[in-house]
């Protein structure tokens, strides 16, 4: 999984609340367990019609948001059912971050376990950073260490996060990779495990 330090870049705007995992990534891209690839599904009921043909816009398709890795959007983001293609959608599209004022739960979590940095700010500080994003192309910046979120104005936000979850964004590690660093303990356990319970190893 790709750490998540710091990120400079691009805010779209996107002032919709309530958007379910299923307008983030459709049923019909639920057929692959590939990360990849998935991107083009992001938003698909939003950005197309259902000929396939692009709908006129829609933020992420706006040529001045081109490249933006902030997502900032509406209250309740990723409510609905807990598809973790939700994520791997958002990311292989390029976002990195999604500030919003509420997530719902499952959503939120699976964002950790996939290096996706999910910002919960309160709805004053979301309407700042989404007035400011739809002037397009400014730069604006998470730092995660320092739990920062600073606007192209200079006006700079702070946010609240799990520890245990920030550091393992800051590492790089979802689940199996946190357990891996404790591979030499586990190796060991199992060893006087077998040698203790020898009864208890399969044959």
């Amino acid at each position: 999984m790709q750490p998540f330090t710091d990120l400079h870049a691009k805010a779209a705007p996107l002032d919709v609340p309530n958007l379910d995992t299923d307008r983030i990534i459709p049923k019909q891209f639920l057929k692959t367990v590939e990360r990849e690839g998935l991107g083009k599904g992001l938003f698909y009921d939003l950005r197309f019609d259902p000929e396939g043909r692009p709908k006129p816009g829609f933020v992420l398709d706006d040529p001045k948001y081109a490249g933006a890795a902030v997502l900032i959007a509406g209250d309740n983001f990723g409510c609905g059912s807990s598809r973790e293609h939700a994520p791997w959608a958002l990311l292989d599209f390029g976002i990195r971050c999604v500030i919003a004022p509420s997530f719902a739960d499952i959503f939120y979590s699976n964002c950790f376990e996939n290096g996706l940095l999910p910002v919960a700010l309160p709805q004053a500080d979301v309407r700042a950073l989404m007035a400011e994003a739809k002037g397009g192309n400014h730069v604006f910046s998470v730092d995660l260490a320092a739990q920062t979120i600073t606007a192209p104005s200079g006006q700079t936000f702070r946010f609240e996060i799990d520890p245990a979850r920030k550091q393992k964004l800051l590492a790089g590690l979802d689940a199996i990779g946190e357990t891996l660093r404790h591979g030499q303990a586990i190796d060991v356990y199992e060893m006087r495990q077998a040698l203790g319970r020898p009864w208890l190893e399969p044959t």
